[in-house]
Formats: structure tokens, C-alpha cells, sequence
């Protein structure tokens, strides 16, 4: 092999060349409220539990589905249910929601 591959460079200290903003601070993300806390972990402990989160469900389907009519919240959380318990005999559960 050759000696080139292995030959060490003269160490030299690092220079600053440019600085560059990772992030414009317009585009700084909105302050967590308490409020916002408050919604983020009621969810949280309301998934834990299997309790799936309707107002979710609905955000999903009017930005990705618009031309459907989403489930009504009592068809939703049967459904959730049906996914996760089946009632049906050698159906694995699985919730997909």
C-alpha cells in the first residue's frame, strides 16, 4: 500500500470560515402553552389507557381524506374497539387507529 493513504497532515487549528443560521427565528415554533401541555398530556394518558382520540380523527380526515364523510364519534370509537377486542372468532387484535 502506499504511504500517502496513511500520511498524516500537519495539524492545523480549526477556522470559523462562515456563520450560517441553522434556523431563521421567524420560523421559531409557538411557546408551549399551558394549555397546549394540558391537551398533549390528557391524550397521552387517554392513548395509555386505549381511549383513542376523536378530534384527531377528525383533523386526519379533512386534511388527507377530504371527499369522505368521517365516522360519526360513536361509530369511531366502536370501531376502535372492534380493532382492538374482536368479537369475531379467530381474528387477531390489533388497533390500527
Amino acid at each position: 500500500m502506499s504511504d500517502a493513504i496513511f500520511a498524516r497532515r500537519p495539524f492545523s487549528p480549526l477556522k470559523i470560515r462562515r456563520c450560517v443560521p441553522v434556523m431563521a427565528v421567524s420560523s421559531a415554533p409557538a411557546p408551549l402553552t399551558l394549555r397546549l401541555l394540558m391537551s398533549r398530556l390528557a391524550q397521552s394518558f387517554r392513548l395509555m389507557v386505549g381511549v383513542q382520540d376523536y378530534p384527531t380523527y377528525l383533523c386526519h380526515m379533512h386534511q388527507q381524506h377530504p371527499g369522505t364523510k368521517p365516522m360519526t364519534e360513536k361509530e369511531f370509537h366502536r370501531y376502535c374497539l372492534d380493532a382492538r377486542f374482536p368479537s369475531q372468532a379467530g381474528k387477531l387484535g390489533k388497533c390500527p387507529c
